[in-house]
C-alpha cells in the first residue's frame, strides 16, 4: 500500500485483509491493531469487511444514504495519529477532555470527525491547505 497516497482499493483491501487477520487471530502490524480496535467499535461494518469483492466494488454515495466505512474507519486512523503527536499542537489536551466529558473515547472521536470533515470540506472547496486554526477552534467550542 502506497504510504502517504493509497488508491481507494487500496484503503478498502487493507481495511478488510486487516479483518480477516483479526478476526482469524493472526498477528497483526500497530497499525492493523489500531484498525481492528476501531473496526470492533463499528458491528455495522462487520458484514462489509467480511466481502472484500463486494467491498471493492461498492460505492458509497451521500445519496444512498450509506456511510462509506472505509472512510469513517481512516478518519478513526487519522484523529488517532494526530492525538498521539499532538499535531495540531493542543488537539491531544481537547480529545482527552471532549472523552472525559462524554465518557467515550469513541463517542469524542465522532464529534472530532464532524470537526475534521468540515475543514476539508472547506480545504478541498477552496484548494487550499487545510486550516488548522479553524479545525482547533472548532474542537474547542465542543467543549
Amino acid at each position: 500500500m502506497a504510504l502517504f497516497n493509497p488508491s481507494r482499493e487500496e484503503v478498502r483491501q487493507f481495511f478488510c485483509t486487516t479483518w480477516q487477520k483479526h478476526t482469524d487471530g493472526s498477528l497483526l502490524t500497530p497499525l492493523e491493531m489500531l484498525a481492528s480496535q476501531w473496526m470492533e467499535l463499528h458491528p455495522e461494518f462487520h458484514m462489509i469487511l467480511n466481502d472484500p469483492t463486494g467491498a471493492l466494488e461498492q460505492e458509497f454515495t451521500p445519496e444512498k444514504g450509506i456511510t462509506n466505512p472505509f472512510l469513517h474507519l481512516s478518519m478513526h486512523l487519522s484523529i488517532s495519529e494526530q492525538i498521539s503527536i499532538d499535531q495540531p499542537p493542543g488537539i491531544r489536551q481537547i480529545a482527552n477532555a471532549l472523552s472525559k466529558k462524554l465518557d467515550s473515547e469513541h463517542e469524542a472521536q465522532h464529534q472530532i470527525m464532524e470537526c475534521l470533515g468540515q475543514v476539508l470540506w472547506q480545504a478541498q472547496r477552496d484548494a487550499s491547505a487545510l486550516d488548522t486554526n479553524t479545525y482547533l477552534e472548532s474542537l474547542r467550542k465542543l467543549l
